[in-house]
């Protein structure tokens, strides 16, 4: 038996008082609150089980078996710890001091993906004019930022629009920990790397993606941009490797290039602010900003181009597709639609220029193409 399969084991031992949420493909994310307070996700809403650890110890013997399995150090001067369980699902472990109540363990599930844009189409993410704009944006090389809370679904829609690149193009994917599962053939991986127990062994995602432009990359995917890095990709955007994928936690495209202004400014280039929001504003073209509503769903909320800056250097952008709520139904669900703001996208003549006409159908008002 390899040392792995004794891990998986082992680690599967130890997580038995949860193996039904494991073994549950509905759940989406396991939240342990110390032994006797266990909850889950399932289809966007949060629900408390009765299931329980025997105790305290039981439960940091299972944290001390993770984190043997990814070689990484937790005690009391590293109270904190990200990981992969064996099936790939992510861990994040914080233990005191650093939590008042106790040991605290999350897992995001691991689930092969299975969502495109017409997988999201059926599930009422987006509709039909919204998934064939964003396709023909993502072919046309436009660099597109997904923004969104917790929760709201951004590396699944990720997944989707990486879905609409060419299976000609190479692909380098950069992540502090793998979720991304592209179908082109012609993809690399790259993972960031903690310091192992010894404090040794880190690469950061800064790291990666100076290498990654060694690789004669055609796209740069970042699953989400939280550091420093964020100038890493807003300037290789800028010198020739437009068509980039990114996410960014914020609630709205406002906010959106205002928090990669910010991790911007997080880097030791020391860039004047008027800097960073010059080149935020060049860089990126679209923001795709989605939801997660309080029935559970998650919903693309807008679709908004950003058009550079005013004469007093504040953002410019204006909202191509709006999502207009109409209430609730009988059953607590929220109701309503994307509509088209009547705004064409700077681009609009590009998908006849590129000869594109024929991938132009539900989203004809938007461009400049004729359809006839």
């Amino acid at each position: 038996m390899s040392s792995i399969d004794i891990f998986t084991t082992t680690i599967s031992h130890f997580l038995a008082p949860v193996a039904e949420l494991l073994n549950d493909p509905s759940v989406s994310e396991i939240m342990i609150n110390g032994p006797d307070c266990i909850w889950f996700e399932r289809g966007g809403r949060l629900e408390e089980t009765s299931l329980r650890f025997p105790g305290e110890s039981a439960l940091m013997a299972t944290v001390r078996n993770i984190a043997e399995y990814i070689n990484r150090p937790i005690d009391a001067q590293n109270p904190t710890m990200d990981g992969r369980l064996p099936d790939g699902s992510r861990v994040h472990v914080v233990i005191p001091p650093a939590s008042r109540s106790g040991i605290v363990v999350t897992i995001r599930r691991f689930r092969k993906a299975s969502f495109d844009l017409e997988n999201l189409v059926t599930m009422g993410s987006l509709n039909p004019t919204t998934a064939e704009f964003l396709s023909i944006a993502t072919k046309l090389h436009k660099n597109i930022v997904i923004s969104g809370g917790t929760g709201t679904g951004k590396t699944s829609m990720l997944n989707a629009l990486s879905g609409e690149i060419p299976e000609s193009e190479r692909i380098v994917v950069i992540e502090d920990s793998s979720e991304l599962q592209l179908n082109q053939k012609h993809t690399v991986y790259l993972e960031a790397q903690p310091p192992d127990a010894n404090g040794e062994g880190q690469i950061s995602i800064r790291e990666l993606f100076a290498n990654s432009l060694r690789m004669r990359p055609d796209r740069i995917i970042v699953g989400e941009v939280r550091r420093g890095e964020a100038l890493d990709l807003v300037q290789s955007m800028l010198s020739g490797h437009a068509g980039s994928l990114s996410t960014v936690h914020a609630n709205t495209p406002r906010d959106a290039l205002t928090r990669l202004e910010t991790l911007c400014l997080l880097n030791d280039a020391e860039l004047p602010v008027y800097v960073a929001r010059q080149q935020v504003a060049s860089a990126i073209d679209i923001v795709l900003q989605i939801a997660r509503f309080s029935d559970g769903s998650r919903r693309v909320v807008r679709v908004t181009e950003c058009c550079g800056l005013d004469k007093d250097n504040q953002y410019v952008w204006q909202d191509l597709i709006r999502f207009q709520g109409t209430g609730t139904d009988a059953e607590g669900r929220i109701q309503g639609a994307l509509e088209l703001t009547g705004e064409k996208p700077s681009f609009a003549r590009e998908p006849a220029e590129f000869g594109m006409n024929s991938a132009v159908v539900h989203s004809a008002e938007m461009f400049n193409v004729n359809c006839d």
